[in-house]
């Protein structure tokens, strides 16, 4: 058997964000000084860890890459905005979606689908859905027009911004979200009326666990950097009004607000376009998100273990009851029975320094990642197996040498190399060792690296000696 030769990880040719330390973040340094150690909160949904918090979501990704976005390819940044209307009205400072009007009437429609299964009467889902998606004006969208009228508008823009009379204006109370007093409340207040329907009569409950409150307060908002909007929590509603909002989580300024590009008449606009033919253009309106949704980050059974047991920054519950080191690994266990071969491995990877995901797309356990997937391609592809002292023991996955030949090819062609990484476990240790993560500490991991043959490259390599 041949000594092993390192190859450098191959980097990407595109990489649009910067590296940050990865967890445990250094403590003391000149750029991150003063930083305390925070503890991450997840939870077990459906046999999966989830976090749903916004920030940790961002923090535990940035720092280390752990996890996905359940509804991206990788870094959790889904949004229900339309990347063409972005580059069209891209004059309009803000990070609220931007999303077409046959979209924004879809999502009134499963609003509407939804109250009428809580056997809400029809009237009063029409009151609800009514009284919540009227417009309301936007500062951004106020500067936007303010801008365009000032700077003298061309006949080829067809596209600005209204501002009816009548329409719920949005007061600008902070410039910075950071500076503002009642960041602390955001997250005890309730965006929309579910968030607080348990303190609240006449509401219904779904199966999907969804909630919706016939009346509530409509909330003020707060205008923020970028254009987000902050519910603030001393809001009173007016005489006769209704909220229903549809939320699965908590709230999220980004997405309690859109603005939709809807089609209006503009000789309403004009005094000297009454006797002309109406002319239809496209605007943006701000309205209220009926039915929102969110993304959430999902942690592989193995990196969540490893944020409790190796880094001590995270915290798992379930049903609302924190879960123990020990009652993780056996109910990781139970859940994916190889769980305590895989994780052994993945915490020497870490250890080592690199970032492991997930290697099902390649039919391998893990993917080897330099740094991590933003930055490098990954370089090896690793297949597990725990074996004792005479490698010998039940294997996970028995190869043929023709599925063995398959695999090597695989990895070969997308640039990877295949890793076979064996745990020897002492012949002495018992089944009831294994039960607790401290069997870690008397294993031994040996990496074999596989490479294919090539018969053609052999002869070229002895005609050059």
């Amino acid at each position: 058997m041949a000594e092993a030769v390192f190859h450098a990880p191959k980097r990407k040719r595109k990489v649009y964000e910067q590296y940050e330390s990865p967890l445990p973040i250094p403590i003391g340094q000149d750029h991150a000084a003063k930083k305390e150690f925070k503890m991450y909160h997840a939870e077990m949904m459906n046999n999966n860890v989830i976090v749903r918090n916004a920030e940790d979501i961002e923090q535990l990704y940035g720092n280390g890459y752990f996890g996905k976005g359940i509804l991206s390819k990788s870094r959790p940044n889904f949004t229900i905005s339309d990347p063409k209307l972005v580059a069209k009205w891209k004059g309009v400072k803000t990070s609220m979606p931007m999303i077409t009007s046959k979209k924004y009437q879809r999502g009134v429609e499963w609003a509407a689908e939804l109250l009428r299964r809580q056997e809400q009467e029809e009237s009063t889902v029409h009151s609800i859905l009514q009284d919540y998606t009227k417009p309301l004006m936007h500062p951004c969208l106020q500067r936007y027009e303010e801008a365009h009228l000032h700077g003298g508008l061309n006949s080829e823009v067809d596209s600005k911004v209204e501002a009816p009379e009548g329409k719920q204006e949005l007061p600008v109370i902070n410039r910075d979200l950071r500076e503002s007093d009642n960041v602390e409340d955001l997250n005890k207040q309730a965006s929309c009326p579910q968030e607080d329907s348990r303190q609240a009569t006449g509401i219904t409950s779904s199966s999907n666990g969804h909630e919706v409150a016939p009346a509530a307060p409509i909330p003020c908002v707060q205008h923020s950097h970028q254009g987000d909007l902050i519910p603030q929590p001393d809001a009173q509603p007016e005489d006769g009004q209704h909220v229903g909002l549809l939320s699965v989580r908590e709230s999220r300024p980004d997405q309690e607000y859109v603005l939709v590009e809807e089609v209006v008449s503009d000789a309403s606009m004009r005094e000297d376009a009454l006797n002309e033919k109406l002319v239809q253009t496209k605007r943006l309106i701000c309205r209220r998100n009926p039915y929102r949704i969110f993304e959430y980050l999902q942690l592989s059974l193995e990196e969540a273990f490893f944020l409790v047991y190796a880094l001590g920054c995270l915290s798992i519950s379930f049903e609302k009851e924190p879960l123990t080191i020990t009652k993780l690994w056996k109910a990781f266990t139970a859940v994916q029975p190889s769980f305590r071969t895989t994780y052994i491995a993945y915490h020497y990877f870490r250890s080592k320094g690199w970032v492991p995901k997930v290697g099902l797309k390649y039919g391998t356990d893990l993917l080897l990642y330099r740094k991590g997937p933003p930055f490098y391609h990954a370089s090896y592809s690793v297949i597990i197996e725990l074996v004792d002292d005479c490698f010998e023991g039940s294997l996970r996955r028995p190869f043929s040498w023709k599925s063995l030949a398959a695999l090597s090819r695989v990895s070969v062609n997308v640039s990877k190399e295949l890793m076979l990484c064996y745990l020897i476990k002492p012949s002495t240790m018992t089944d009831q060792e294994m039960e607790s993560p401290e069997c870690m500490k008397r294993m031994k991991v040996q990496e074999v690296i596989l490479s294919r043959w090539v018969s053609s490259r052999e002869r070229s390599d002895q005609d050059e000696l």
